[in-house]
Order: C-alpha cells, then sequence, then structure tokens
C-alpha cells in the first residue's frame, strides 16, 4: 500500500526566527517505521548551535516577558488556533513520523491548541501575595518568569509535547529552546515554521539532535530552567548536569504502573480497563501505560481469557489507516529491547497468553512491527515485572492478599499512575491512599486538563497539566519598602 505523501521537508534548525544549517554541517535520517521509507535529512545539532538558540532566546526574552498580558495570551490564541486547523496535516506527519495511529495523533493536536489556551486563559492569574509588617511599610511578591527555558522531549508524543510543554513556559513569560526527538523530529520542525507565522523571532526556538545536543542544553549558563520528558534514566542524567548551576528541573520520567483489579467487578469490564490502560495506539509507548495487571484469584482465569480475546481483536496495521489500532514501534533498537523483554519473560517462567512476535502479514513485513502481547503466572521478581518495557507487552499478576499485593505494588522504584477496578469504593478509597503514585484513577482512565500530573519516587519532579505548572516557571521576588 502507498504511503501518503508528506508535503514537508525539514529547512534547518530553527535559531531566532531563522533556518539555519548546523555550525559542523552532520546530519541523520529520519525513517517511517512502518515500512522504512526515507522522510528527511535533519541538521544534528551540538554545543555551537545550542549556544546560538540560546542567545537568541535571551535576546527576545526582555520583550516577551515584558509584553501585556492580553497581547502575549493573543499570540498563544493565535498559536492555537493555527494548529487547530492544521489538525489533519499534523496529525499525519506524527503517524508516519513515529509510528503512532492516525486517530491518536490527530488527538495529540487536539491536546495541544487546548493546552495552550488553557495557559493562556491563567496568564492574568500569575499574581504575588502583600502583607503588611508594621505600619509605613508594605511587603509584597511578585512573579517573574526565568528566562531562557530548555525543552527536551521523547518521541512518543512529537508535537504534544513540542506545543504542550513549551505552553505554560511562554505563558508565564520565558523564551524556550526546544529539543526534538531525534526519532521523530519532523512535527517539532513543523511546529517550528507556525512558530514562524506567529511569534516574535526567538520567542521559541527548535532544535534536531541527540543525547550530546540535550546535555549541552541543560549545561548552558543562561538556561535557567529545563523541563524534561523521558525515562528515568535520561531524568537522572540531566538532574545530575542541571545541578551544576542549581537549576530548576521539571522531570516526567517513565513508569511501570499497576492496575489493581478486585474480585467484585465483571472480568470483561475489567478486561477492558486494562486493555485501555495500555494505550495501544501508541504501541505500550507510553511512560503512563498500565502494563502490571494484578488480578484477584477469584476471576483470574476469566480475566485472563477476556484480556486474550480484546488483545487478539485488536487491529494491527499501517498507522495511517484509520482502522488500525496498533501500529510499529518507533525503532529497530526500541523493537530489539522489547523483544528482548519478551524472550526473558519466556525464560523466567511467565506464560505466554497471546503476541509475542511480529504480525504475520506481508503488508507489515518491512516495519517494527510487534503484537500485542499478554504474560500470565508473572512473578515480582521476573525482569518484565520489575522494569518499563515500553512496549505492547502487559504483565499478569494473580493476587489474593490485600497487603502483600500493597508491598509488591509499591515495591518498584516507579510511581507515576495507577489504576484502581472495583465496585465497593471504601475499598477504592482505602486502596489509592496507599499506592505510591501521582496519577491515580478509579474505574476510569485518561488525562484532565487541569488536573496535575506528575510522577513520585523515580518517576518524576513537578506537576504539569495545571496551574501549578504555570506558576513553576516563575520566580517569587519578595520587595519590601516603606514611607
Amino acid at each position: 500500500m502507498k504511503t501518503p505523501e508528506l508535503g514537508f521537508s525539514p529547512k534547518g534548525l530553527y535559531i531566532g526566527g531563522k533556518w539555519e544549517e548546523s555550525v559542523k554541517g552532520k546530519t541523520f535520517e529520519s525513517i517511517n517505521p512502518a515500512n522504512l521509507d526515507y522522510l528527511g535529512e535533519l541538521p544534528l545539532a551540538d554545543e555551537e548551535d545550542v549556544n546560538r538558540a540560546v542567545i537568541a532566546a535571551k535576546e527576545a526574552f526582555y520583550d516577551w516577558s515584558r509584553m501585556p498580558i492580553k497581547e502575549r495570551a493573543g499570540f498563544l490564541d493565535a498559536l492555537a488556533e493555527i494548529l487547530q486547523d492544521k489538525r489533519d496535516e499534523l496529525g499525519l506527519m506524527d503517524c508516519l513520523d513515529s509510528g503512532n495511529t492516525i486517530s491518536g495523533m490527530k488527538g495529540d493536536v487536539d491536546w495541544s491548541a487546548d493546552t495552550i489556551r488553557y495557559f493562556a486563559g491563567l496568564i492574568a492569574e500569575i499574581k504575588g501575595e502583600t502583607f503588611s509588617e508594621k505600619p509605613g511599610h508594605l511587603n509584597f511578591t511578585r512573579r517573574e518568569p526565568y528566562g531562557v527555558v530548555a525543552k527536551i522531549n521523547p518521541f512518543n508524543h512529537p508535537l504534544r509535547f513540542c506545543a504542550e510543554k513549551s505552553a505554560a513556559a511562554l505563558a508565564a513569560g520565558n523564551t524556550v529552546v526546544i529539543k526534538a526527538s531525534e526519532q521523530a523530529p519532523l512535527s517539532s520542525l513543523r511546529f517550528a515554521e507556525i512558530c514562524h507565522e506567529v511569534l516574535p523571532p526567538g520567542v521559541v526556538n527548535v532544535l534536531t539532535g541527540d543525547t550530546a545536543c540535550g546535555q549541552a542544553m541543560v549545561r548552558h549558563p543562561d538556561v535557567r530552567r529545563v523541563g524534561v520528558v523521558g525515562s528515568v534514566s535520561t531524568g537522572i542524567a540531566i538532574a545530575k548536569d542541571a545541578a551544576e548551576d542549581l537549576t530548576h528541573v521539571t522531570l516526567e520520567l517513565g513508569g511501570k504502573n499497576p492496575i489493581i483489579i478486585f474480585s467484585d467487578v465483571d472480568p470483561k469490564e475489567a478486561a477492558s480497563f486494562a486493555v485501555k490502560g495500555m494505550n495501544m495506539n501508541r504501541q505500550g509507548q507510553s511512560c503512563s501505560s498500565t502494563s502490571r495487571v494484578f488480578v484477584h484469584k477469584n476471576i483470574h482465569k476469566e480475566v485472563i481469557e477476556e484480556l486474550k480475546i480484546l488483545v487478539e481483536k485488536l487491529p494491527v496495521g499501517l498507522p495511517w489507516i484509520e482502522s488500525s489500532e496498533v501500529g510499529p514501534i518507533v525503532s529497530k533498537r526500541q523493537y530489539d529491547k522489547i523483544m528482548d523483554f519478551i524472550t526473558s519473560a519466556g525464560q523466567e517462567g511467565a506464560t505466554l497468553v497471546t503476541g509475542g512476535c511480529s504480525p504475520n502479514d506481508e503488508l507489515l513485513s518491512n516495519g517494527f512491527f510487534i503484537q500485542p502481547t499478554v504474560f500470565s503466572n508473572v512473578k515480582p521478581e521476573m525482569r518484565i515485572a520489575r522494569e518499563e518495557i515500553f512496549g505492547p507487552v502487559m504483565s499478569v499478576f494473580e493476587w489474593n492478599d490485600y497487603e502483600n499485593l500493597l508491598s509488591i505494588v509499591n515495591g518498584l522504584e516507579y510511581g507515576l499512575t495507577a489504576m484502581i477496578v472495583t465496585n465497593n469504593m471504601k475499598q477504592a478509597m482505602e486502596t489509592s491512599e496507599r499506592v505510591e503514585a501521582g496519577y491515580i484513577w478509579i474505574n476510569s482512565n485518561g488525562r484532565y486538563l487541569g488536573a496535575p500530573y506528575g510522577g513520585w519516587k523515580a518517576s518524576g519532579i513537578g506537576q504539569e497539566e495545571c496551574f501549578d505548572e504555570l506558576l513553576s516557571y516563575t520566580r517569587i521576588k519578595n520587595i519590601n519598602m516603606r514611607w
């Protein structure tokens, strides 16, 4: 089947409102993981390119930060409007570049536009406080932006993380330098083109590069605030680099998220929650995926049977076809990593319920496809039970003892999300209090704009997608005066 035309060619790095080649002229290629088609050649930014981008952002900061708030909000609303208008184009671009399904990527554009509008509408709420120490004195605080903010993004939501994760920083009056994921960089550069139409030069700068580029951004002395979405190992490395200059960081990191299923629920409904929680339209390549499925022994067999039925019904196919619900893994490296987990699970004694291999479909033979996979008889000490796979692999545990269940659930370094499925609300609330995670669903799933999203333990630092995120991109200045 013919691949849709992308209709886009990278122009270079976007720095200070201009398109620039990398100083050293190095490049890398982007390919479609569904069929290995060539998508474009991109500049590989290094430390010198980072410095140029930071200088441009610093120069733009004065005017942007001092702009009347109504005017700054207007710029952001205009940006959101253009993104929404280009929903189909941007969704297809991410679909081809990342392998995620077209429906999910169009949804990402909607979320991005909504998030930008949300933060634009909150700008007027960036306020200080006043209090009087004694007569003739007034003490008050102001919230002021940091300056240049570095944003480092992964591959699983390319456009969304580029736009959404910049929104609060821009609304607060900061300027940004964005590093796109080297595995899915194209929509970030298209976002730069859209910013070029709307925003003053230097307010948004976009680089394409590898780990060295991100490291140079974090270590730059004029970068005073960093926001990162990535793995735990990436977050730790960035936090160490940021600590050298005491740079403020927000880290949204990995998860090994549990779904806890009690015996009082319908096995079909429980299995449906488990499958939805895996985010299969991104092939499980999602930090919030509920990949550890804890099922009470009384309904364990029935839930396994339903999981097998539901997972095998998921249409695996070319991601730009609307009926496809599962696309390819983003790269050969990630594909090999996931298959290694699957192999190790069998070697350690887990039972393969379904999946575990590439689809038997000639149309998909050139891509990095893996059938959605379910393992049962998973034990806490197994590798698939402890490490983030970032792929379409579900590990099912049988439980009976509640205290032992909580010990296993909380026994990992991760603490991002959790899901609880039960009809007993007392039971649900008690469990939600005891599970060590920053974002918990009870008989529900999905993200809700305005609700704080952030991890506990090694899964992150800070809250996003809420008013607190906006405030986190400001610093408090205390002023005391007398008359």
